[in-house]
């Protein structure tokens, strides 16, 4: 774990075991450690695992100016450009699905396989009264929680947390709003995946594998946290796809 200069940010980073490279791709106000349940599965199976924290969240510092998906799946597609270095499995979380996803859609060379977790890509898949209205209510406890975890490792300091916190929700406030039949230029082997009960309809979910020449969908039991919930029934999954996919219809 450690800093790298990418387009001129300076941006933190995990780099985890030797293999094809995985990059995983965190959600809103988290950082490397929430893939703490994946990392470790990930590289004993011979995978070289990235974790970079994007601009404003944990341990990499934010940058003046809004807070948008574009100018984090530029700073993604940089990344993989001058870190990773060639073609690279994408696995995004919330937040970081839609990142992956702009990245996919604009950079389909830097993209082995994708997989998309947890996350509406217009205003139309979100479940109503989920974490995201709690969010853009105020917080409330996941405020406080949200705060605690940003104020230990911030290089910001713990004064910063509100202009974060207030740009963020701006951002999740007004987007993502993709029009689904632009997923159509989207080419790359994807898996969406998503809990029974997570902050994204199932019928958005179908509609965005629909939408796509070639993707799946997996939903597992669990909420928005499935990877953290439920490791032991993700990790196959994400293996599996990122092996190859799922087996070939039997008949």
């Amino acid at each position: 774990m450690t800093y790298v200069t990418v387009a001129g940010l300076r941006t933190w980073h995990e780099v985890t075991g030797d293999g094809p490279p995985v990059v995983l791709l965190h959600g809103a106000f988290a950082g490397a450690s929430s893939w703490g349940a994946q990392t470790p599965a990930l590289a004993e199976a011979g995978y070289r695992v990235h974790v970079p924290e994007r601009r404003g969240h944990a341990h990499t510092p934010d940058v003046e100016g809004p807070l948008t998906y574009q100018l984090m799946a530029d700073d993604t597609v940089a990344y993989l450009e001058t870190v990773v270095g060639q073609r690279a499995h994408l696995v995004g979380w919330s937040d970081g699905a839609v990142v992956a996803l702009l990245v996919a859609r604009a950079r389909p060379d830097l993209v082995d396989r994708m997989v998309l977790v947890g996350q509406y890509y217009n205003s139309a898949g979100k479940v109503p009264g989920g974490l995201t209205e709690a969010l853009l209510a105020g917080g409330g406890d996941a405020l406080a929680f949200l705060r605690q975890a940003y104020d230990e490792v911030s290089p910001d300091g713990p004064d910063h947390f509100t202009v974060v916190f207030d740009k963020t929700v701006h951002m999740i406030a007004t987007e993502p709003e993709l029009d689904l039949a632009t997923l159509r230029s989207v080419t790359v082997p994807t898996l969406v995946l998503q809990g029974d009960r997570d902050e994204v309809t199932v019928a958005h979910s179908t509609a965005v594998v629909e939408a796509m020449p070639d993707a799946r969908l997996a939903v597992l039991p669990g909420t928005h946290a499935l990877p953290v919930e439920s490791p032991g029934t993700v990790n196959p999954v994400l293996l599996q796809f990122l092996g190859g996919g799922p087996p070939a219809p039997f008949f």
